[in-house]
Protein backbone atom coordinates (compact mmCIF):
# COMPACT_ATOMS: atom_id res chain seq x y z
CA UNK A 1 0.00 0.00 0.00
CA UNK A 2 0.80 3.75 -0.67
CA UNK A 3 1.14 4.23 3.18
CA UNK A 4 2.97 1.21 3.94
CA UNK A 5 5.60 1.81 1.47
CA UNK A 6 7.01 5.31 2.97
CA UNK A 7 7.62 3.97 6.24
CA UNK A 8 10.53 2.23 6.89
CA UNK A 9 9.53 -0.96 8.68
CA UNK A 10 10.78 -4.51 8.52
CA UNK A 11 9.65 -6.73 5.70
CA UNK A 12 7.64 -9.00 8.35
CA UNK A 13 5.79 -6.06 9.64
CA UNK A 14 5.21 -4.04 6.39
CA UNK A 15 1.60 -5.71 6.21
CA UNK A 16 0.81 -5.32 9.85
CA UNK A 17 1.78 -1.41 9.22
CA UNK A 18 -0.65 -1.17 6.77
CA UNK A 19 -3.50 -3.05 8.30
CA UNK A 20 -3.14 -0.54 11.20
CA UNK A 21 -3.37 2.40 9.27
CA UNK A 22 -6.29 1.53 7.76
CA UNK A 23 -7.40 -1.10 5.12
CA UNK A 24 -8.15 0.75 1.76
CA UNK A 25 -4.87 3.12 1.56
CA UNK A 26 -4.15 2.92 -1.58
CA UNK A 27 -8.13 3.32 -2.31
CA UNK A 28 -8.37 6.88 -0.41
CA UNK A 29 -5.36 8.02 -2.68
CA UNK A 30 -7.59 6.82 -5.83
CA UNK A 31 -10.87 8.19 -4.67
CA UNK A 32 -8.92 11.91 -3.97
CA UNK A 33 -7.24 11.69 -8.13
CA UNK A 34 -6.49 10.23 -10.99
CA UNK A 35 -2.76 8.75 -9.81
CA UNK A 36 -2.83 4.36 -9.84
CA UNK A 37 -2.00 3.25 -7.22
CA UNK A 38 -0.06 0.21 -8.83
CA UNK A 39 2.56 3.10 -9.65
CA UNK A 40 3.76 3.43 -6.11
CA UNK A 41 5.83 1.13 -4.85
CA UNK A 42 8.58 0.98 -1.72
CA UNK A 43 11.25 3.30 -3.99
CA UNK A 44 8.34 5.63 -5.47
CA UNK A 45 9.92 8.69 -3.75
CA UNK A 46 13.00 7.79 -4.18
CA UNK A 47 14.05 8.17 -7.50
CA UNK A 48 12.74 10.97 -10.08
CA UNK A 49 9.86 8.94 -12.75
CA UNK A 50 7.34 11.79 -13.11
CA UNK A 51 7.78 14.86 -10.63
CA UNK A 52 3.96 16.07 -11.35
CA UNK A 53 2.42 13.10 -10.68
CA UNK A 54 5.04 12.42 -7.47
CA UNK A 55 4.23 15.73 -6.22
CA UNK A 56 0.60 15.17 -6.36
CA UNK A 57 0.86 11.78 -4.55
CA UNK A 58 2.82 13.14 -1.89
CA UNK A 59 0.30 15.96 -1.03
CA UNK A 60 -2.21 13.35 -1.40
CA UNK A 61 -0.56 10.91 0.57
CA UNK A 62 0.36 14.05 3.29
CA UNK A 63 -2.61 14.71 3.45
CA UNK A 64 -4.41 11.62 4.48
CA UNK A 65 -1.81 10.81 7.00
CA UNK A 66 -2.46 13.89 8.63
CA UNK A 67 -5.96 12.92 9.04
CA UNK A 68 -4.82 9.88 10.45
CA UNK A 69 -2.83 11.19 12.91
CA UNK A 70 -5.82 13.45 13.95
CA UNK A 71 -5.29 16.83 12.52
CA UNK A 72 -8.28 17.29 9.88
CA UNK A 73 -6.43 18.62 6.55
CA UNK A 74 -7.87 19.47 3.52
CA UNK A 75 -7.63 17.04 0.45
CA UNK A 76 -5.36 18.96 -2.31
CA UNK A 77 -6.61 19.27 -5.79
CA UNK A 78 -5.02 19.07 -8.88
CA UNK A 79 -4.59 22.99 -9.61
CA UNK A 80 -4.08 24.02 -5.79
CA UNK A 81 -1.01 26.05 -5.56
CA UNK A 82 1.63 24.49 -4.73
CA UNK A 83 3.23 26.89 -2.20
CA UNK A 84 0.03 27.22 -0.23
CA UNK A 85 -0.11 22.97 -0.21
CA UNK A 86 3.70 22.71 0.86
CA UNK A 87 3.38 25.35 3.43
CA UNK A 88 0.05 23.70 4.92
CA UNK A 89 1.92 20.83 5.29
CA UNK A 90 5.13 21.89 6.73
CA UNK A 91 2.87 24.18 9.48
CA UNK A 92 1.44 20.45 10.18
CA UNK A 93 4.60 18.95 10.79
CA UNK A 94 5.73 22.02 13.27
CA UNK A 95 2.72 21.01 14.92
CA UNK A 96 3.82 17.90 15.95
CA UNK A 97 7.33 18.86 16.70
CA UNK A 98 9.08 17.88 14.09
CA UNK A 99 12.02 20.28 12.57
CA UNK A 100 12.00 21.58 9.34
CA UNK A 101 15.76 22.45 8.42
CA UNK A 102 15.34 22.87 4.64
CA UNK A 103 14.15 24.76 2.46
CA UNK A 104 10.01 24.01 0.91
CA UNK A 105 11.41 24.05 -2.11
CA UNK A 106 12.89 20.82 -2.11
CA UNK A 107 9.40 19.08 -1.65
CA UNK A 108 7.94 20.57 -5.06
CA UNK A 109 10.00 17.82 -7.33
CA UNK A 110 7.90 15.14 -5.41
CA UNK A 111 11.04 13.00 -4.49
CA UNK A 112 14.23 12.81 -2.90
CA UNK A 113 15.39 12.59 0.63
CA UNK A 114 13.03 15.26 2.44
CA UNK A 115 9.85 14.12 0.80
CA UNK A 116 10.60 10.60 2.29
CA UNK A 117 11.25 12.32 5.40
CA UNK A 118 8.48 14.03 5.67
CA UNK A 119 6.02 11.08 4.32
CA UNK A 120 8.23 8.99 7.10
CA UNK A 121 6.95 11.51 10.29
CA UNK A 122 3.52 11.82 9.35
CA UNK A 123 3.40 7.94 9.16
CA UNK A 124 5.03 7.53 12.61
CA UNK A 125 2.73 10.24 14.07
CA UNK A 126 -0.51 8.34 12.38
CA UNK A 127 0.99 5.00 14.12
CA UNK A 128 1.40 7.06 17.46
CA UNK A 129 -2.15 8.28 16.93
CA UNK A 130 -4.05 5.10 16.34
CA UNK A 131 -1.93 3.21 19.52
CA UNK A 132 0.15 1.13 17.17
CA UNK A 133 2.53 -0.76 18.98
CA UNK A 134 4.81 -3.14 17.32
CA UNK A 135 4.92 -6.82 17.81
CA UNK A 136 7.44 -9.44 17.92
CA UNK A 137 9.43 -10.17 14.49
CA UNK A 138 8.28 -13.65 13.13
CA UNK A 139 10.85 -14.90 11.18
CA UNK A 140 10.09 -17.52 8.22
CA UNK A 141 11.80 -20.95 8.71
CA UNK A 142 13.71 -21.55 5.65
CA UNK A 143 14.58 -24.77 4.74
CA UNK A 144 18.33 -25.32 3.45
CA UNK A 145 18.67 -27.96 0.54
CA UNK A 146 22.01 -29.94 2.02
CA UNK A 147 23.29 -30.01 -2.03
CA UNK A 148 25.49 -33.07 -2.51
CA UNK A 149 28.27 -32.89 -4.40
CA UNK A 150 29.48 -35.97 -5.93
CA UNK A 151 32.94 -36.04 -5.83
CA UNK A 152 35.09 -38.46 -7.90
CA UNK A 153 37.07 -40.53 -5.93
CA UNK A 154 39.45 -41.32 -8.78
CA UNK A 155 40.48 -37.80 -8.80
CA UNK A 156 43.03 -36.36 -6.42
CA UNK A 157 43.98 -32.59 -6.03
CA UNK A 158 47.90 -32.12 -5.44
CA UNK A 159 46.29 -30.53 -1.99
CA UNK A 160 44.74 -33.91 -1.02
CA UNK A 161 48.34 -35.68 -1.54
CA UNK A 162 50.34 -33.10 0.41
CA UNK A 163 48.11 -33.06 3.45
CA UNK A 164 47.90 -36.77 3.34
CA UNK A 165 51.47 -37.08 3.14
CA UNK A 166 51.85 -34.46 5.95
CA UNK A 167 49.49 -36.43 7.83
CA UNK A 168 51.41 -39.51 7.62
CA UNK A 169 54.54 -37.65 8.55
CA UNK A 170 53.17 -36.67 11.91
CA UNK A 171 51.66 -40.03 12.21
CA UNK A 172 55.01 -41.38 12.30
CA UNK A 173 56.90 -38.83 14.24
CA UNK A 174 54.51 -39.12 16.87
CA UNK A 175 54.31 -43.08 17.02
CA UNK A 176 58.57 -43.00 17.39
CA UNK A 177 58.81 -46.49 16.14
CA UNK A 178 62.38 -48.26 16.46
CA UNK A 179 63.76 -48.68 13.05
CA UNK A 180 65.54 -52.06 13.88
CA UNK A 181 62.20 -53.40 15.26
CA UNK A 182 60.65 -52.03 11.62
CA UNK A 183 63.47 -53.55 9.83
CA UNK A 184 62.47 -57.08 11.01
CA UNK A 185 58.91 -56.86 11.02
CA UNK A 186 59.30 -56.24 7.27
CA UNK A 187 61.78 -58.94 7.24
CA UNK A 188 59.22 -61.40 8.77
CA UNK A 189 56.45 -60.32 5.80
CA UNK A 190 59.03 -60.28 3.18
CA UNK A 191 59.70 -63.98 3.91
CA UNK A 192 56.06 -64.68 4.92
CA UNK A 193 55.22 -63.50 1.06
CA UNK A 194 57.82 -65.30 -0.24
CA UNK A 195 56.54 -68.18 1.02
CA UNK A 196 52.91 -67.89 0.19
CA UNK A 197 54.15 -66.95 -3.42
CA UNK A 198 55.87 -70.60 -3.59
CA UNK A 199 52.55 -72.17 -2.71
CA UNK A 200 50.98 -70.24 -4.90
CA UNK A 201 51.89 -71.65 -8.06
CA UNK A 202 48.33 -72.65 -10.03
CA UNK A 203 46.24 -69.66 -10.83
CA UNK A 204 42.26 -71.06 -9.83
CA UNK A 205 40.86 -67.78 -11.13
CA UNK A 206 38.90 -67.73 -14.46
CA UNK A 207 39.94 -65.10 -17.00
CA UNK A 208 37.12 -63.55 -18.45
CA UNK A 209 36.08 -62.82 -14.99
CA UNK A 210 39.28 -61.25 -14.06
CA UNK A 211 38.99 -58.83 -17.32
CA UNK A 212 35.47 -57.83 -15.96
CA UNK A 213 36.35 -57.29 -12.48
CA UNK A 214 39.90 -55.19 -13.92
CA UNK A 215 37.43 -53.04 -16.17
CA UNK A 216 34.60 -52.42 -13.76
CA UNK A 217 37.90 -51.25 -11.01
CA UNK A 218 40.23 -49.57 -13.27
CA UNK A 219 38.09 -46.15 -13.23
CA UNK A 220 38.23 -46.61 -9.91
CA UNK A 221 41.83 -46.88 -9.63
CA UNK A 222 42.81 -44.09 -12.13
CA UNK A 223 44.36 -41.03 -9.60
CA UNK A 224 44.36 -37.92 -11.41
CA UNK A 225 46.38 -35.34 -9.83
CA UNK A 226 45.79 -31.51 -10.42
CA UNK A 227 48.45 -28.73 -11.23
CA UNK A 228 48.20 -25.98 -9.14
CA UNK A 229 49.95 -22.82 -9.50
CA UNK A 230 50.64 -22.56 -5.65
CA UNK A 231 52.24 -25.53 -5.31
CA UNK A 232 55.90 -25.14 -4.34
CA UNK A 233 57.47 -28.22 -6.44
CA UNK A 234 56.09 -25.91 -9.83
CA UNK A 235 57.89 -22.73 -8.45
CA UNK A 236 61.10 -25.30 -7.68
CA UNK A 237 60.95 -26.41 -10.91
CA UNK A 238 60.44 -22.44 -12.94
CA UNK A 239 63.55 -21.31 -9.99
CA UNK A 240 65.78 -24.36 -11.48
CA UNK A 241 64.52 -22.82 -14.91
CA UNK A 242 65.17 -19.54 -14.23
CA UNK A 243 68.34 -20.37 -12.60
CA UNK A 244 69.58 -22.50 -15.90
CA UNK A 245 68.51 -19.18 -17.90
CA UNK A 246 70.48 -16.72 -16.13
CA UNK A 247 73.31 -18.56 -16.23
CA UNK A 248 73.05 -19.11 -20.03
CA UNK A 249 72.36 -15.40 -20.71
CA UNK A 250 75.42 -14.83 -18.22
CA UNK A 251 77.48 -16.55 -20.27
CA UNK A 252 77.19 -14.87 -23.27
CA UNK A 253 76.99 -11.31 -21.96
CA UNK A 254 80.00 -11.40 -19.54
CA UNK A 255 81.73 -11.70 -22.74
CA UNK A 256 80.20 -8.62 -24.04
CA UNK A 257 80.75 -6.81 -20.42
CA UNK A 258 84.23 -8.09 -20.27
CA UNK A 259 84.96 -6.56 -23.44
CA UNK A 260 83.05 -2.91 -22.85
CA UNK A 261 84.57 -2.84 -19.06
CA UNK A 262 88.42 -3.19 -21.11
CA UNK A 263 86.98 -0.07 -23.44
CA UNK A 264 86.23 2.08 -21.30
CA UNK A 265 89.27 1.31 -18.90
CA UNK A 266 91.29 2.09 -22.15
CA UNK A 267 89.51 5.07 -22.67
CA UNK A 268 89.38 6.82 -19.29
CA UNK A 269 93.05 6.15 -19.42
CA UNK A 270 93.41 8.23 -22.41
CA UNK A 271 91.31 10.52 -20.96
CA UNK A 272 93.83 10.78 -18.36
CA UNK A 273 96.81 11.32 -19.86
CA UNK A 274 95.42 14.12 -22.40
CA UNK A 275 94.35 16.13 -19.31
CA UNK A 276 97.80 15.56 -17.84
CA UNK A 277 98.92 16.65 -21.31
CA UNK A 278 97.28 19.54 -21.60
CA UNK A 279 97.59 20.82 -18.41
CA UNK A 280 100.87 20.79 -18.75
CA UNK A 281 101.15 22.52 -22.24
CA UNK A 282 98.47 25.26 -20.92
CA UNK A 283 99.71 25.90 -17.27
CA UNK A 284 101.36 29.46 -17.93
CA UNK A 285 97.43 30.36 -19.23
CA UNK A 286 96.06 29.07 -16.13
CA UNK A 287 98.29 31.40 -14.19
CA UNK A 288 98.01 34.33 -16.35
CA UNK A 289 94.15 33.61 -15.80
CA UNK A 290 94.72 33.54 -11.87
CA UNK A 291 96.13 36.57 -11.61
CA UNK A 292 93.35 38.22 -14.04
CA UNK A 293 90.94 36.89 -11.66
CA UNK A 294 93.00 38.21 -9.14
CA UNK A 295 92.84 41.84 -10.53
CA UNK A 296 89.05 41.10 -11.55
CA UNK A 297 88.30 40.69 -7.99
CA UNK A 298 90.37 43.98 -6.66
CA UNK A 299 88.77 46.02 -9.52
CA UNK A 300 85.16 44.96 -7.63
CA UNK A 301 86.32 45.80 -4.75
CA UNK A 302 87.33 49.54 -6.06
CA UNK A 303 84.19 49.37 -7.67
CA UNK A 304 82.05 48.34 -4.57
CA UNK A 305 83.68 51.26 -2.73
CA UNK A 306 83.04 53.98 -5.23
CA UNK A 307 79.60 52.98 -5.83
CA UNK A 308 79.09 53.42 -2.50
CA UNK A 309 80.84 57.17 -2.47
CA UNK A 310 78.60 57.92 -5.54
CA UNK A 311 75.17 56.70 -3.50
CA UNK A 312 76.43 59.04 -0.72
CA UNK A 313 76.79 61.55 -2.80
CA UNK A 314 74.12 60.78 -4.92
CA UNK A 315 72.05 61.34 -1.67
CA UNK A 316 73.31 64.82 -0.72
CA UNK A 317 72.67 65.83 -4.25
CA UNK A 318 69.16 65.38 -4.16
CA UNK A 319 68.91 66.56 -0.57
CA UNK A 320 70.95 69.67 -2.04
CA UNK A 321 68.44 70.00 -5.60
CA UNK A 322 65.61 70.07 -2.91
CA UNK A 323 66.98 73.04 -0.48
CA UNK A 324 67.34 74.67 -4.15
CA UNK A 325 63.98 74.14 -5.24
CA UNK A 326 62.62 75.48 -1.94
CA UNK A 327 64.31 79.00 -2.17
CA UNK A 328 63.71 79.35 -5.94
CA UNK A 329 60.16 78.35 -4.75
CA UNK A 330 60.38 81.15 -2.16
CA UNK A 331 62.09 83.75 -4.80
CA UNK A 332 59.21 83.59 -7.14
CA UNK A 333 56.56 84.08 -4.86
CA UNK A 334 58.38 87.18 -3.16
CA UNK A 335 59.30 88.48 -6.92
CA UNK A 336 55.40 87.87 -7.72
CA UNK A 337 54.46 89.64 -5.06
CA UNK A 338 56.93 92.72 -5.73
CA UNK A 339 55.41 93.02 -9.15
CA UNK A 340 51.88 92.82 -8.53
CA UNK A 341 50.38 96.42 -8.26
CA UNK A 342 47.14 95.56 -6.29
CA UNK A 343 48.94 96.18 -3.16
CA UNK A 344 49.54 100.01 -4.58
CA UNK A 345 46.04 100.05 -5.77
CA UNK A 346 45.17 99.11 -2.05
CA UNK A 347 47.24 101.41 -0.14
CA UNK A 348 46.20 104.55 -2.93
CA UNK A 349 42.27 103.20 -2.46
CA UNK A 350 42.77 103.51 1.38
CA UNK A 351 45.12 106.89 1.29
CA UNK A 352 41.83 108.62 -0.40
CA UNK A 353 39.94 107.40 1.58
CA UNK A 354 41.85 108.49 4.56
CA UNK A 355 41.30 111.97 3.26
CA UNK A 356 37.88 112.08 2.44
CA UNK A 357 37.42 111.35 6.53
CA UNK A 358 39.69 113.80 7.97
CA UNK A 359 37.98 116.39 5.91
CA UNK A 360 34.95 115.05 7.07
CA UNK A 361 36.33 115.38 10.55
CA UNK A 362 37.51 118.82 10.05
CA UNK A 363 34.26 119.98 9.08
CA UNK A 364 32.79 118.39 12.32
CA UNK A 365 35.49 120.18 14.81
CA UNK A 366 34.51 123.02 12.70
CA UNK A 367 31.02 122.75 13.46
CA UNK A 368 31.40 121.74 17.28
CA UNK A 369 34.15 124.80 17.68
CA UNK A 370 31.59 126.93 16.25
CA UNK A 371 28.72 125.52 18.17
CA UNK A 372 30.68 126.16 21.37
CA UNK A 373 32.20 129.81 20.51
CA UNK A 374 28.42 130.52 20.08
CA UNK A 375 27.61 128.99 23.52
CA UNK A 376 30.63 130.59 25.39
CA UNK A 377 29.66 134.50 23.06
CA UNK A 378 26.02 133.71 24.63
CA UNK A 379 26.94 132.90 28.09
CA UNK A 380 29.34 136.04 28.38
CA UNK A 381 26.15 138.33 27.32
CA UNK A 382 24.32 136.72 29.73
CA UNK A 383 26.50 137.72 32.57
CA UNK A 384 27.80 141.33 31.71
CA UNK A 385 23.68 142.03 31.40
CA UNK A 386 23.22 140.07 35.00
CA UNK A 387 26.31 142.61 35.99
CA UNK A 388 25.14 146.00 34.67
CA UNK A 389 21.38 145.28 36.55
CA UNK A 390 21.05 147.82 38.96
CA UNK A 391 17.45 147.40 40.22
CA UNK A 392 17.28 143.92 42.45
CA UNK A 393 14.22 143.01 43.24
CA UNK A 394 12.73 142.73 46.71
CA UNK A 395 10.95 139.35 46.26
CA UNK A 396 14.79 137.95 45.25
CA UNK A 397 16.17 139.46 48.13
CA UNK A 398 13.87 137.90 50.48
CA UNK A 399 14.33 134.33 49.40
CA UNK A 400 18.23 134.82 50.17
Amino acid sequence: MAAAATVVTPSGLEDEVSRSLGEGAGEVVVERGPVRPTTCSRHYFALPTNPGEQFYMFCTLAAWLTNKAGCPFEQPQEYDDPNAIISNILSELRSFGRTTDFPPSKLKSGYGEHVCYVLDCLAEEALKYIGFTWKRPAYPVEELEEETVAEDDAELTLNKVDEEFVEEETDNGENFIDLNVLKAQTYRLDMNESAKQEDILESTTDAAEWSLEVERVLPQLKVTIRTDNKDWRIHVDQMHQHKSGIESALKETKGFLDKLHNEISRTLEKIGSREKYINSQLEHLVQEYRAAQAQLSEARERYQQGNGGVTERTRLLSEVTEELEKVKQEMEEKGSSMTDGAPLVKIKQSLTKLKKETAQMDIRVGVVEHTLLQSKLKEKSNMTRDMHATVIPESAIGSY
